[in-house]
């Protein structure tokens, strides 16, 4: 028999409009009994639920994560039990035999034995500070979706000011687009004097540039657009106020992990803090956190064959912002120990791969920083990368061995 590790717990199914909780009492003969409830998700008859698990001597309490339904059910029980959140992958029942006091039964068997794999749940104020984070990186996007539409009104307009300029939401750029909206008549308006220096040379280029029409349509398409885009530009604005203002706890974390190279904008570190937390010791080592941000490789074998082992979809939000960090530390020349990794892995298994080995290695460094509470040091890369005395290599090894770290070899 599996040993039971919860003699009496409560494993709940969650939905949106209600919920049903079964509780598993095992006596000392090993015989279980079952006790199982519907309730709302009202929040009065949460705290019925609350009340109905003190009444059975309950305090361990396993909870399916379904989308958002199961933040209401977390804030009641928080206070008075320890909630175990389970990924549904983990406690899925056997299809065809599927009810809901079935689902609640068996996550409650699952978890009288310790085999749910809990979720990884940091304290409130970090929780609220991942989701001020996680809305602003959809005004984020937002931005840039409006920025698009832009660009696909001056295109359909024949105005190819993008083939010119770099920036087509420049201070150049923008002050263009502004008299072309105020002044839609005016075509041979002097636009030279509109421009900074840097695009005084090209002024030949934007006149041709220039030459299109913008209909009434799409100039008033423009301007709810623009101004749909400064209403966002204000409310990133307020939101990383008020961000900062949750941050001052934490600002010994925030500048640890500013050390890291390639982390040089504050709210990407704040970014990383927030999905991870400043106390690292939930997790046993740093492969145990690159693995749940999903820069590991999974582990797929059966009969001795090898399958996929590409890496896993979670950390939707912390890893493609380590990705970035990645793609903007590897251009640099003043950190050799993470750009020689980068060549090294780019050779054989390409950009895409060495990037996520970049991101992982960055990850295990901010690991280190907040458990250690240390700043970031190169030399410990350089002491590990330090070969025995008494070995030798050819010309051809040392050559590549120098490329790896980004050096260019002249040969003679």
């Amino acid at each position: 028999m599996l040993k039971i590790v919860y003699p009496i717990c409560c494993g709940i199914d969650v939905h949106k409009k209600f919920l049903v909780a079964c509780i598993a009492a095992t006596n000392d003969q090993g015989i279980t009994t079952y006790k199982s409830s519907r309730f709302s998700t009202y929040t009065n008859d949460l705290r019925r639920l609350c009340t109905w698990l003190a009444s059975n001597c309950c305090t361990q309490v396993c909870v399916e994560s379904t989308g958002k339904y199961w933040i209401p059910v977390y804030n009641i029980l928080e206070s008075t039990c320890k909630v175990t959140l389970a990924h549904p992958k983990y406690v899925k029942a056997i299809r065809g035999k599927k009810t809901d006091k079935k689902d609640a039964k068996w996550i409650a068997d699952l978890f009288k034995h310790d085999l749910v794999v809990p979720s990884f749940m940091p304290p409130l104020l970090i929780r609220q500070l991942r989701d001020l984070m996680r809305y602003r990186f959809k005004l984020t996007n937002f931005k840039s979706s409006e920025k698009n539409r832009i660009q696909n009104c001056l295109t359909v307009s024949n105005i190819q000011l993008a083939n010119v300029v770099s920036d087509t939401f420049g201070k150049s750029s923008m002050k263009i687009i502004d008299y072309l909206l105020e002044n839609p008549d005016d075509k041979d308006f002097n636009f030279v004097s509109l421009l900074h220096g840097s695009l005084l040379p090209k002024a030949d280029d934007i006149r041709l540039a220039l030459d299109g029409f913008i209909t009434p349509e799409q100039r008033q398409k423009m301007n709810i657009i623009l101004q749909h885009y400064d209403e966002l530009e204000r409310c990133k604005s307020n939101l990383e106020s008020l961000i900062l203002s949750l941050m001052e706890p934490y600002l010994k974390e925030l500048s640890l992990v500013l050390t890291v190279p390639g982390i040089k904008n504050p709210f990407s570190a704040i970014g990383i803090i927030s999905e991870i937390g400043v106390d690292i010791s939930v997790f046993p080592t740093a492969k145990h956190l690159c693995s749940w941000a999903g820069l590991t490789l999974q582990n797929n074998e059966s009969a001795g064959k090898k399958h996929s082992v590409r890496i896993s979809r979670a950390g939707v939000y912390i890893k493609p912002l380590l990705v970035q960090c990645a793609n903007a530390v590897v251009k640099s020349d003043k950190h050799p120990e993470i750009k020689g990794r980068y060549l090294a892995i780019k050779k054989r298994r390409g950009h895409k791969r060495a990037i996520i080995a970049v991101a992982r290695m960055l990850l295990t460094a901010i690991y280190h920083i907040l458990k250690n509470g240390e700043t970031y040091n190169p030399e410990l890369y350089k002491s590990v990368e330090v070969m025995p005395l008494s070995r030798r290599i050819t010309i051809d090894q040392a050559v590549i061995m120098a490329q790896r770290h980004g050096y260019s070899v002249i040969t003679s």
